[in-house]
């Protein structure tokens, strides 16, 4: 059975630089630099993730919420734990 995870985020768009930050509370923001136009927003959002994981895109899928702020991602090829220890990683840096 392939690994994948479910990640729910809050995306905040036209923000001053691109970041993921976990909260204390276990939210996962995500502030991109892009406008929420033409899917712009969600690009950046899939193309921030690839790389602080250091998976492909096309490993990554908006499964719902590609028009709101909450989205839920699943990304394909590692667990959650994994997800979330890398995000926690880069943020310490």
């Amino acid at each position: 059975m392939e690994k994948e995870a479910n990640i729910e985020i809050i995306v905040s768009p036209k923000s001053s630089r691109s970041r993921i930050v976990i909260e204390e509370n276990g939210i996962i923001k995500v502030y991109l630099n892009s406008p929420p136009i033409d899917g712009k927003a969600n690009q950046e959002c899939i193309k921030l993730f690839s790389k602080i994981l250091k998976i492909a895109k096309t490993s990554i899928r908006i499964d719902k919420g590609e028009k709101r702020k909450r989205k839920r991602l699943v990304i394909f090829g590692i667990t959650r734990e994994e997800v979330l220890h890398k995000l926690r990683t880069e943020n310490s840096n």
